[in-house]
């Protein structure tokens, strides 16, 4: 194709000539006439106008994609559809199908049901999951929630942790068992929610009822692989034993279900707020291996053994950590134990203590300056209640020396001084130590420390639901037993795709948070440009942002492409 240029009559007018070769001779095959030069331009100016969009819209995309693509794999939707039955005919999309996007929403951006309608019109998701936002008024997934009953959710839990292990290859020998509890707005008069009761809140939010939840976690990528809702005036201590017998049960038949062989050790790590004698002999007889601690104060002559009778245990993999073993009886039963002692704990806790120490040395000294003023009306018993309420600490006790004088409030005087050489002995004994102990008699000290450690992944995932903005616990605006039981299964698969999620971003060498994580696949977003009509409809075309190019590895991790809007 070339241009070619005719002048008539002193006038220059265009061609667009087409020359080929014919029996070996250049011939020309077409012309196209295009005009003069200013024809041209107002060619060009038209095509100009029209190449510009009228309006623009930009969607979320990656990170609801990411996430729609990992409860594609493990087939959410269908198994919860397995066993609740078919969809209703009256029905927008099937029970399994909202209590999915319920969990997609936890993940991406938690919101309400009465705002998930309008959260769904600001992605793309419509687009790609083929569910418009007119089928998801609230009370659509009120009726997905009333359609699953308490005994189909322990199916529908069990399937999908099989899905989990199988689709996944999760290595489940080696567990990590924790309970928090959440707080809820639910009114007092409420008694259709016994599950929520005021206990001991965890997020210091005493003046609200409580929902108690437990997670048995794996090591590998810290998935969740059984949840346990319960009433959260009950003290974690009294549903460690339900927990073991569901762990029990769950693990043989993941093993059996997803064809692993079943291993005679299966630890499970917990920390010392499930302690007692039962809950010890529990884990015993269910077969299951376990690593655990217990309170320094059970057994203070190893906290006597000295340092130079501690051996490193592995500086490349915990630096200047050290330890030593023996045997004590722990609740009844002679145990292999061992102390360990951290340099990091050690200077974390000296400081923790010297903030300690200097809020009640405050609180001492403004007693000690009003009962000099003589001003303070409180009897000796009394004025002895109060010390006791501020030093309540037992380190506290062992380095402050307090003294009251007199025995009228008029008289009474009060003293305070620390004792250095009792505050130096703490430090040396408590300070930095642990007491492991392990019904595993072979396993190296590394090992088990190691084992221990991985119980901060349970907790890593109960401050994971307790981020507002992703993979959270609330906002929960249920206010029935039945649904909110039903809202926790949801916050606990968002959990077990966000985890799976990191798992596999971590496998491909992309190292991030849930959070961090999350913020990248968002960045991946749809523009919809939409154009004036030429006639009919007015033509809409969409694309992903130039960050799928910056972000090639995860669009890859996570086959983005698949629901990538067609280029046109």
């Amino acid at each position: 194709m070339a241009l070619y240029k005719k002048t008539v009559n002193g006038k220059v007018y265009w061609y667009l000539r087409e020359m080929a070769r014919v029996d070996g001779q250049p011939k020309m095959v077409s012309e196209r006439y295009l005009g003069s030069a200013k024809d041209i331009e107002k060619l060009l100016d038209a095509k100009e106008a029209v190449s510009v969009p009228e309006k623009t819209r930009h969607l979320g995309f990656g990170d609801s994609a990411a996430v729609w693509g990992i409860l594609g794999r493990l087939d959410v939707a269908g198994i919860i559809d397995s066993v609740v039955g078919a969809r209703r005919k009256d029905a927008g999309a099937s029970v399994g199908t909202y209590l999915a996007l319920a969990a997609l929403n936890r993940v991406v951006a938690p919101t309400s049901k009465l705002g998930f309608a309008d959260w769904w019109k600001s992605t793309a998701a419509d687009r790609f999951t083929k569910i418009p936002a007119k089928v998801l008024d609230h009370r659509r997934f009120w009726d997905a929630m009333h359609g699953v009953s308490l005994p189909e959710l322990a199916v529908i839990e069990e399937r999908i942790a099989v899905a989990m292990v199988t689709e996944f290859n999760l290595d489940i020998s080696a567990l990590a068992l924790d309970m928090t509890n959440f707080a809820t707005y639910i009114d007092s008069a409420n008694e259709v929610a016994p599950i929520a009761q005021r206990g001991k809140a965890k997020q210091k939010r005493a003046d609200l009822r409580l929902v108690g939840l437990g997670l048995v976690i794996t090591r590998d990528g810290g998935i969740p692989l059984l949840a346990h809702a319960y009433p959260g005036n009950k003290p974690d201590v009294t549903q460690f034993p339900l927990m073991i017998d569901a762990l029990g049960t769950r693990h043989k038949k993941l093993a059996e279900t997803a064809g692993i062989s079943a291993s005679p050790e299966v630890t499970v790590v917990f920390d010392a707020g499930q302690n007692s004698a039962s809950n010890f002999t529990q884990v015993t007889d269910t077969a299951l291996a376990f690593v655990g601690s217990v309170p320094p104060s059970h057994v203070p002559d190893l906290l006597k053994i000295p340092a130079t009778d501690r051996k490193a245990v592995d500086a490349a993999r915990f630096g200047g950590l050290s330890a030593t073993e023996t045997r004590r009886v722990v609740y009844g039963t002679e145990r292999r134990v061992i102390l360990t002692h951290s340099p990091t704990l050690h200077a974390k806790q000296v400081a923790g203590f010297a903030q300690t120490l200097a809020k009640a040395q405050l609180k001492l000294d403004e007693l000690a300056d009003t009962l000099a003023r003589g001003k303070a009306r409180r009897t000796t018993t009394e004025l002895a209640a109060h010390i006791k309420t501020i030093t309540a600490d037992s380190w506290l006790r062992r380095v402050l020396e307090v003294t009251i004088t007199g025995n009228t409030p008029a008289t009474h005087r009060l003293t305070t001084t620390v004792n250095e050489e009792a505050k130096a002995e703490l430090e040396e004994e408590v300070f930095g130590k642990r007491v492991l102990v392990t019904s595993h008699e072979n396993w190296p000290v590394a090992d088990l420390v190691e084992a221990y450690r991985s119980q901060s992944d349970a907790e890593f995932g109960f401050r994971q639901l307790k981020d507002p903005h992703v993979v959270s616990f609330s906002p929960m605006n249920h206010w029935s037993e039945h649904n909110i039981r039903i809202h926790t299964f949801t916050c606990v698969l968002a959990l077990q795709i966000a985890h799976l999620m990191r798992r596999e971003a971590d496998k491909a060498g992309e190292h991030h948070s849930v959070r961090e994580l999350l913020e990248r696949l968002a960045s991946i977003g749809e523009t919809v440009m939409i154009y004036p009509s030429t006639g009919g409809r007015p033509k809409a075309r969409r694309m992903l942002t130039e960050d799928i190019d910056t972000h090639a590895k995860l669009a890859e991790i996570f086959n983005l492409n698949k629901w990538a809007p067609k280029k046109n």
